[in-house]
């Protein structure tokens, strides 16, 4: 049985400018912006959250199905996918257009200008789940907006639950289309800044919203993830990585062990800490799918992550006890 990744594939372009982009922008000249920076540093990732999602899933041995639309120079993409044992035949070709792509660059201070391509992913409405077979569960990731639509109806029309991630397509839409797509969905996941845009686009609290999804998941960075299901909110704590690299890609980790958990009926706290544990394991590495932890890996991980949540847990009543 399979996991259907509805999102975005892309190829994501990273520079460092060695510099701070404050030391050459002038403020009074800002109506008229003509700037060049020197980037003598530059990688080219592949990205975007279908594929990231895909690869975690695909490290859990989750069975990842990705639907997405792509343009003529996907074939190294491909190659990648192929060669991480990913299933490929829902990934469609749009003639005469490129992958959608990102151009980043960064600066000394971790300030971004990033110029996005979508390219073939806005013809993602050109793909149909009705296509795809053995599909137990299902995520609807940032892609084109026809394409987000229809696909989340069509899982609704079929029963597939899925889970509504809009993350960087939260522009896109409105308060009312926002609450369709939750009215549909049976999981909801955003972080703590895209919590508070449907908020205030919707006009609902995060009480009022949970009771329309099974879950709502609420990340909050370094300072771990909140689920709101069966009436509570559940407190999951961040695991801690060994190093912090990069956190490009790290709520699509998340994603990829929430949807894990989900498919295999756990309790939200065990999802909660799987997710967790993929997202500290993507922060360690540079780009979205280049961490090659092996299963044994991520199951010792995540044992030793609840050891020193127990510890901690029982440290914190011993100090907390009256006697």
């Amino acid at each position: 049985m399979h996991t259907l990744i509805c999102g975005s594939l892309a190829f994501d372009t990273i520079m460092v400018f060695q510099d701070q982009f404050k030391n050459h922008i002038l403020p009074d000249k800002i109506h008229a912006l003509s700037v060049a920076f020197y980037v003598p540093e530059m990688r080219r990732e592949f990205g975007g959250t279908a594929g990231n999602i895909a690869y975690n899933l695909q490290l859990l041995e989750g069975n990842p199905l990705i639907m997405a639309t792509v343009g003529e120079d996907f074939s190294t993409y491909t190659q990648w996918l192929n060669q991480n044992k990913i299933n490929t035949a829902h990934i469609k070709t749009i003639p005469n257009s490129f992958t959608a792509q990102a151009f980043i660059t960064t600066d000394t201070d971790d300030n971004q200008i990033t110029a996005f391509h979508p390219g073939a992913m806005i013809e993602s409405h050109q793909n149909s789940v009705s296509e795809a077979k053995n599909v137990t569960i299902a995520i609807i990731a940032p892609d084109g907006r026809d394409g987000m639509f229809q696909h989340a109806r069509e899982c609704f029309e079929a029963s597939i639950p899925f889970l509504f991630d809009p993350g960087q397509g939260l522009p896109m839409f409105n308060g009312e289309e926002l609450l369709q797509f939750i009215e549909m969905a049976d999981y909801l996941a955003v972080n703590d800044y895209e919590s508070q845009i449907i908020q205030d686009k919707t006009g609902l609290n995060l009480d009022q919203l949970a009771l329309k999804v099974k879950a709502l998941i609420v990340t909050l960075g370094g300072s771990g993830s909140q689920i709101y299901a069966d009436g509570q909110r559940y407190d999951i704590p961040c695991v801690k990585a060994m190093s912090i690299v990069d956190p490009t890609g790290c709520g699509d980790a998340y994603r990829a062990g929430l949807l894990y958990g989900i498919a295999k009926g756990w309790d939200w706290p065990t999802c909660g800490r799987l997710a967790s544990t993929m997202g500290a394991i993507k922060i360690e590495s540079r780009g979205g799918q280049n961490h090659k932890p092996s299963r044994a890996d991520i199951e010792a991980i995540y044992t030793q992550a609840l050891v020193n949540e127990t510890a901690l847990s029982a440290t914190s009543e011993e100090e907390n006890s009256p006697i």
